[in-house]
């Protein structure tokens, strides 16, 4: 399991998150005006989700049901070359 960060975060880009994560696994993705956290680094410790002031993270298997949020699971995996099933 890693920690999802959906459409809330577009444009905001509020960085408390990456301030107080202990593994430095969430990244700017620039060309999605998003941060994004790499799946594979993600350590599951949650510091990053009550810091969000938009409320954008999740534990992924408690990302809101819908097509407008498995796209920003997927992109999550994808931004960093991994697949969900890995």
């Amino acid at each position: 399991m890693t920690y999802i960060i959906g459409e809330p975060c577009v444009d905001v880009l509020d960085r408390a998150c990456v301030d107080v994560c202990p593994v430095d696994c969430i990244y700017e993705a620039e060309e999605h005006k998003m941060l994004l956290i790499n799946p594979e680094e993600c350590i599951d410790c949650a510091a990053c989700e009550p810091v969000c002031p938009v409320m954008a993270i999740f534990a992924e298997e408690d990302v809101p049901e819908g097509d407008n949020w498995e796209k920003f699971t997927e992109l999550n995996y994808t931004y960093f070359g991994q697949s969900r099933d890995s």
